[in-house]
């Protein structure tokens, strides 16, 4: 019973200070709202009616009883009786702000306006943190083709290719499961190509490895072939067995520079037949040299190349363009050097909205000259659809021969400079069907010169098909005659490729 009467006498004095109107000036940061000054909290009930002093007593039971809840300290007066403002944001206490923020007006110690007008301020964490989770399928990266061409250059063959191009030469199989699920030698982005082209004038039997980034995530490459050619030209045979190694390093995304090693056996055999009774002293020299370099050659090679690269296709470019320089010095049973300059340049004319219908305006040179031991079946040569159209393959150079009846040989030079202009525009509005005006000209020398009686100079019309069934390469049938030419070039008015390749 006593219990209950203390407690309600507690009720009362808590009921009777709520009523007082002294009661209802209290605040419990001890400010005065008017002065803005510190008034101790005793001060908030000396104004309580006389006699009233059990209420008071009474009231430090609630302080008692919530003893475990936070506390807000009152402020420190300074000397002039001023309260120190706090400077800290966020507050480091829990409870009634000492401070209120009026809209606009800036963060103590920050400088700025917090929070936003009519808002109070809203707390998030610093740093704020998500797991990602990104799910990725492989494509399909190997693929075995079976395919064949035919082009005015090499006649007709057929091809059969392996190509992976997410080759790991390290993942070897551990099980027939590995080996015959697609789950050895694959995962680490390297390129693999095996390749068989047996054909009617040219077989080609290769092997080729890349690795993109040697050494993690470097711009180093490193790759690695062999090969093994069978040429059968119209003047003699030729069988190329070797290999090559090289390294690149790309310097930026354009341009890489590269240096190699490269190794082959060059079996030449039925060369045609002259009556070196009839040549003249310099045919009959170059003739012996063709003779003696019958059968077995081995040549050894370090190049470097720089390349820079800046088309924005490399099949049908229309901006952009392409420059290579490279240095090539030979030795084993020739000891030569060689440099060649190739430059490609390309402008877009004009196009469709939807960047369709290209209209593009490009121009090509290669100029290249090999050292005075340079043999035969390494010279430069001229004719045909990569080089000089309007002439036969190989058409377009100096001859041994072909006086007094006898029959000559194309023996090549060594200095070539080869040019070509050309205009493609489209001719049907899916672009399936593209035109070109072009004029190649240029020259190959035995040496270094430009003569007017030998530089060749063939303008021509052309057509473009793009089958998409046939790969990205379109077909080319190309018309051209020759305006300039030597006396014995071989001339060949229609040149074409045609790619079956799936």
């Amino acid at each position: 019973m006593r219990a209950v009467a203390a407690r309600l006498t507690v009720l009362a004095g808590i009921l009777l200070i709520s009523a007082s109107p002294a009661a209802a000036q209290y605040n419990p940061y001890g400010t005065s709202a008017a002065a803005g000054t510190y008034t101790p909290t005793q001060q908030a009930y000396a104004t309580q009616p006389p006699g009233y002093a059990a209420p008071q007593q009474a009231y430090a039971a609630p302080q008692q009883a919530y003893a475990g809840t936070p506390q807000v300290a009152p402020p420190q007066a300074t000397a002039t009786g001023q309260p120190v403002q706090q400077t800290s944001f966020p507050p480091t206490q829990f409870g009634p702000r000492q401070q209120t923020l009026m809209p606009g007006q800036s963060v103590p110690g920050s400088g700025t306006a917090f929070p936003p007008i009519g808002t109070d301020p809203v707390y998030t964490p610093n740093v704020r943190v998500a797991d990602l989770i990104v799910n990725g399928f492989p494509a399909r990266t190997g693929r075995i083709m079976f395919g064949g061409a035919v082009n005015s250059d090499a006649g007709v063959t057929g091809q059969i290719t392996i190509d992976e191009r997410n080759f790991d030469i390290m993942r070897w199989p551990r099980s027939f499961r590995d080996l015959f699920g697609g789950t050895a030698f694959r995962g680490a982005g390297q390129t693999f190509r095996l390749e068989a082209a047996p054909g009617s004038d040219f077989d080609r039997y290769s092997v080729q490895f890349a690795d993109p980034n040697l050494f993690g995530y470097l711009p180093i490459s490193f790759s690695a072939s062999g090969f093994l050619y069978d040429r059968r030209y119209d003047d003699w045979d030729e069988n190329r067995l070797g290999g090559r190694f090289s390294l690149g390093y790309r310097i930026t995304p354009d341009l890489s520079l590269a240096v190699g090693i490269s190794g082959q056996n060059v079996d030449l055999s039925n060369i045609r037949a002259l009556n070196t009774g009839i040549l003249s002293p310099g045919d009959a020299a170059e003739y012996q040299e063709l003779a003696d370099a019958e059968g077995d050659n081995e040549l050894y090679s370090g190049s470097i190349t720089l390349t820079h690269n800046t088309r924005d296709s490399p099949i049908q470019p229309s901006q952009g363009h392409y420059f290579q320089f490279q240095f090539e010095e030979t030795f084993g049973d020739y000891d030569y050097s060689r440099i060649e300059v190739e430059y490609r340049k390309y402008w877009l004319l004009a196009s469709r909205a939807d960047g369709s219908g290209k209209q593009t305006f490009s121009y090509s040179t290669q100029i290249g000259f090999s050292g005075n031991d340079t043999p035969i079946f390494e010279n430069f040569f001229a004719g045909g659809y990569a080089t000089l159209r309007g002439f036969d393959f190989r058409g377009a150079g100096p001859v041994v021969g072909g006086t007094g009846g006898n029959p000559f040989i194309g023996v090549g030079g060594e200095f070539q400079f080869l040019n070509s202009v050309e205009y493609m525009f489209p001719i049907t509005a899916d672009d399936a069907f593209r035109g070109v005006a072009f004029c190649d000209f240029g020259t190959v020398e035995s040496s270094v010169k430009l003569d007017s009686d030998s530089f060749r100079v063939a303008p021509g019309l052309g057509l473009r098909v793009a089958i998409p069934a046939l790969g990205p390469a379109p077909l080319a049938f190309d018309f051209a005659y020759p305006v300039n030419k030597s006396d014995f070039d071989d001339e060949r008015v229609f040149s074409f490729y045609m790619s079956l390749i799936r």
